[in-house]
């Protein structure tokens, strides 16, 4: 947890009291379901939490955002981001039930009022969003078909309407198809931690 408040100064005491809730929360539903691996666990603030926090150092989502998370697994990005901005609306979506069933019950364990979750495929999704969020689920170039009609084209932010997404590793022929328009940001300008070496978050504009 002193991960978090090593990188991020402004948290009011209720945000900090629901991301010291997560661990304990995810460990219950992990010995049940497995969602994060055995051997991530022990860094799970770091690996998990703040990894997904990697966005909201590119961005400060506004008050009434509309933000849709792919395979959300076990609700990563979405639950950190959630907490971090209270104001702003979060779908979390994923394929596998067992999944979205973990994801609720933290939602509900925590009181999380701004998150709602639901077993679909991002295919079948109508509903419009100013960001889908996305943690590695596929390459850009499959994952954009998915989501790219769900993207809003009316702007609340200081960032354009797109995708964000958290990335490892070489990314130079995954993102020549949207070289034109596509940032990338490494995390390591963020976090110093030996993990973030080869993460990268990046903006796609829709």
């Amino acid at each position: 947890m002193d991960i978090l408040l090593k990188y991020f100064f402004g948290l009011s005491d209720q945000q900090i009291t629901l991301f010291r809730q997560l661990e304990p929360l995810y460990a219950e539903w992990n010995a049940q379901i497995n969602v994060i691996s055995r051997k991530d666990f022990s860094e799970f603030y770091e690996r998990h939490v703040l990894h997904s926090l990697g966005i909201a150092k590119l961005i400060r989502f506004n008050k009434g955002t509309k933000i849709l998370d792919v395979g959300t697994g076990g609700g990563f990005p979405g639950i950190p981001l959630a907490i971090m901005f209270p104001e702003v609306q979060f779908h979390l979506v994923d394929s596998i039930g067992k999944k979205i069933k973990v994801v609720q019950n933290v939602a509900d364990g925590l009181g999380l009022k701004n998150v709602t979750a639901d077993q679909i495929r991002a295919e079948q999704l109508t509903d419009k969003y100013d960001f889908v969020v996305s943690r590695a689920v596929t390459r850009l170039p499959e994952f954009v078909p998915w989501v790219q009609k769900n993207v809003s084209k009316k702007q609340i932010n200081a960032l354009p309407n797109g995708i964000i997404y958290l990335k490892g590793g070489d990314l130079t022929e995954e993102l020549k198809p949207f070289r034109k328009r596509v940032f990338v940001q490494d995390l390591s300008a963020y976090f110093t931690e030996e993990f973030f070496d080869t993460k990268k978050v990046v903006h796609l504009p829709l």
